[in-house]
C-alpha cells in the first residue's frame, strides 16, 4: 500500500481504469452502430427487392391467372437467389402466398402481419417468421388502376446480418486493442513524469509540504520573493509585501508590471547583482539576496530574500555619531587640560589677564553656537541633532556654521523627517569639506509659505558634473567604504518625493544642497 500512495501511483491508476472505461464504451458503441448499420442496410436492400418486383408486370399480371403460384415462384425464386434474400414471398390480399422458399407453403396464410402492406404502405422492420427471425421489408403490389392486390416480403434471416457484422468486428477489435495499448503507455509515460517532478511523494505528503511552506513563509521574518525564469511573481510572502509596500502579491505578474523603476527592481530582476545588496524601499534600507535555482542546467527559478535594515542603520549611524562624539570628547578633554595647565602657568606667573582672555577665547565660539541654536532653532530634537553634528564636525577639524537667517519654530514638520534630512546632508557635506584649508559647513533653515527650507553648505572640492545627475541615485558614492554609504542622499530624496517637496544642488562657488520639507498640514491635506 506504500508504494499505492504516491501521487504518480494514483494517477497511473486512475489514468489505466479511465482509458480502459472509455475504450470500452467507446468499442460498445462503436459495435452497436455497426450493428445499426448492418440492420438498416438489409433493410433497405430488403425495400429495395421488394419495389422490384411489386412493379414487376409479370407478377401483377399473374394474379388475374387460375394459377398465380405456378408463374409467380419461379420468378420469385431466382430473384431470391440472385440477389441473396432469405426469401421472397409473395401474397395477395388475403394474406395467401404464391411464392415461398419451402413450396410447401404456398398456398397458406404469411405468418407475420401483413395489414400495413395492404394498406399501401411500405413496412421495414424485424420480424420472426417461419424462417426465423429476419430483417424484412413488405411492399404492396398494385394493379393498372393503382389498386392493391397483394404484397411482396423480402428478407434476410439473422445469421446473414450477423454474418456482415462479424466481418467488421477484427477491425473493431484491433482499434479497441491499439486503443488500449497507446493509452496504457501513455498513462506509464504520465505517471512517470509525475513521479519525477512530485519526487514519489502522495498527495497527502504534498499538501502537508505546502502547509508547511504557507506556514513558514508567512511566519518568518525575513520577506521572501520567488520569481520563473521570466521574472514572473509565483510566490511571495506578507512579510515582502508589506517591506515593498505592495497591497497584494500579485502573483503571476512580472515584476516590472508591479514595482516602480528602482534599486530594489534591478536586484530582484538580477539586473544587479544580489548578495548583501543595500537597497532603499519607500522609507525602509532593506539588504536584499538573490540566489537564481538551476535544475538540470536550465535557470527554472529565483529566490529573493528581504531583511529589513532600517532601525539597524539607524542605531549604526547614531551608534557612529556617538563614537565621534566620544572620540572628540576626548580630544576636547586632552585640550582642556592643555589649556588648564596653561591658565595654571599664566596665574602662577602673575598674569591674571592673560589667562582670562584664554579661557574666554576657548568657550566663546563653541559658546556662540550653543546660545545661536537655543535661540533660534527651537525644535528641540533638531536642535540637539545640530550640536552633535557641530561636535563631530569641530573634532574632524570643520567649522559648523548656522547661517544668520536660519530659524525654526517647533512643529513646524515631522521631527523624524528633519533628522533625516538634516542629518544625511550634513553628514555628507562634513564628509566632503574635511581635510580641506579652512573646512566649513553652513546650515540655513527656516519656514516659507508651503514648508520647511533647508539649505546646506560646504567649503569641500564640489561636485562634478558628472556625477551631479548620480548624486540621488541610490547606492551612488565615491567613497571608498561603500558597505553602508550611497543611502543618505537616496533616503532623503524618497522621503522628500512622499511628502510631495522638492530638492536641487548647485555648486557655484560652493556646493549648496537644498531641500523643501512641506508643512504637516500640507501633507495632511
Amino acid at each position: 500500500m506504500g508504494k499505492l500512495r504516491s501521487l504518480a501511483n494514483q494517477v497511473l491508476l486512475v489514468q489505466v481504469v479511465l482509458v480502459t472505461l472509455a475504450v470500452v464504451v467507446g468499442a460498445a458503441i462503436s459495435f452497436a452502430i455497426i450493428s445499426w448499420r448492418a440492420v438498416s442496410e438489409f433493410e433497405q436492400r430488403s425495400l429495395s427487392i421488394g419495389q422490384a418486383v411489386a412493379e414487376m408486370p409479370d407478377v401483377f399480371e399473374a394474379f388475374g391467372q387460375p394459377d398465380p403460384a405456378a408463374t409467380i415462384q419461379p420468378i420469385a425464386e431466382a430473384i431470391r437467389k440472385s440477389t441473396g434474400a432469405s426469401f421472397v414471398v409473395v401474397a395477395n390480399k388475403d394474406g395467401i402466398r404464391y411464392s415461398h422458399p419451402n413450396p410447401q407453403l404456398i398456398g397458406q396464410r404469411v405468418s407475420t402481419d401483413p395489414s400495413q402492406a395492404l394498406s399501401g404502405e411500405n413496412y421495414v422492420g424485424v420480424q420472426t417468421g417461419t424462417l426465423g427471425t429476419s430483417v424484412r421489408a413488405k411492399v404492396p403490389i398494385r394493379d393498372g388502376s393503382g389498386k392493391v392486390i397483394g404484397l411482396v416480403s423480402v428478407g434476410f434471416l439473422e445469421d446473414a446480418v450477423n454474418a456482415s457484422i462479424a466481418q467488421s468486428t477484427p477491425i473493431l477489435l484491433l482499434s479497441t486493442l491499439l486503443a488500449l495499448t497507446f493509452g496504457t503507455i501513455g498513462s506509464l509515460l504520465m505517471a512517470r513524469r509525475v513521479r519525477r517532478q512530485t519526487s514519489g511523494l502522495g498527495p497527502r505528503e504534498i499538501g502537508l509540504l505546502l502547509e508547511q511552506r504557507e506556514a513558514v513563509l508567512h511566519s518568518i521574518r525575513e520577506g521572501v520573493v520567488v520569481t520563473d525564469a521570466d521574472n514572473r511573481i509565483t510566490l511571495m510572502n506578507d512579510e515582502a509585501v508589506w517591506l515593498l509596500g505592495l497591497d497584494a502579491p500579485h502573483l503571476g505578474k512580472r515584476l516590472a508590471e508591479v514595482m516602480p523603476a528602482s534599486a530594489v527592481l534591478d536586484v530582484l530582476s538580477g539586473e544587479r547583482p544580489g548578495k548583501d545588496e543595500f537597497v532603499v524601499a519607500g522609507d525602509r534600507v532593506l539588504v536584499v539576496n538573490r540566489a537564481t535555482t538551476v535544475v538540470r542546467g536550465e535557470q527554472v527559478a529565483a529566490v529573493s530574500t528581504l531583511r529589513d535594515r532600517t532601525e539597524l542603520e539607524r542605531v549604526i549611524r547614531e551608534l557612529d555619531t556617538e563614537r565621534s562624539m566620544a572620540h572628540a570628547l576626548r580630544t576636547q578633554a586632552h585640550e582642556f587640560f592643555n589649556k588648564l595647565h596653561a591658565v595654571s602657568g599664566l596665574i602662577e606667573l602673575g598674569r591674571v589677564d592673560d589667562a582670562v582672555g584664554l579661557i574666554a577665547s576657548a568657550t566663546h565660539v563653541h559658546q556662540e553656537l550653543v546660545d545661536r541654536v537655543r535661540e533660534r532653532i527651537s525644535e528641540p530634537t533638531l536642535a540637539a541633532l545640530l550640536l552633535a553634528k557641530a561636535s563631530v564636525a569641530v573634532e574632524r577639524g570643520v567649522e559648523f556654521r548656522l547661517a544668520g537667517d536660519a530659524e525654526l519654530a517647533p512643529g513646524a514638520a515631522d521631527e523624524r523627517d528633519l533628522v533625516t534630512v538634516v542629518g544625511n546632508l550634513v553628514d555628507n557635506a562634513v564628509d566632503a569639506a574635511a581635510g580641506t584649508p579652512g573646512a566649513w559647513v553652513e546650515l540655513g533653515v527656516g519656514a516659507t509659505e508651503v514648508g520647511v527650507e533647508i539649505r546646506v553648505r560646504d567649503s569641500g572640492p564640489g561636485i562634478s558634473d558628472e556625477h551631479l545627475a548620480d548624486i540621488w541615485r541610490e547606492g551612488y558614492t565615491t567613497k571608498r567604504d561603500t558597505a553602508h554609504h550611497g543611502l543618505g542622499l537616496a533616503l532623503v530624496r524618497q522621503l522628500i518625493a512622499r511628502r510631495g517637496g522638492w530638492q536641487c544642488v548647485s555648486t557655484d562657488p560652493y556646493t549648496e544642497f537644498r531641500v523643501l520639507l512641506p508643512f504637516r498640514t500640507a501633507t495632511a491635506a
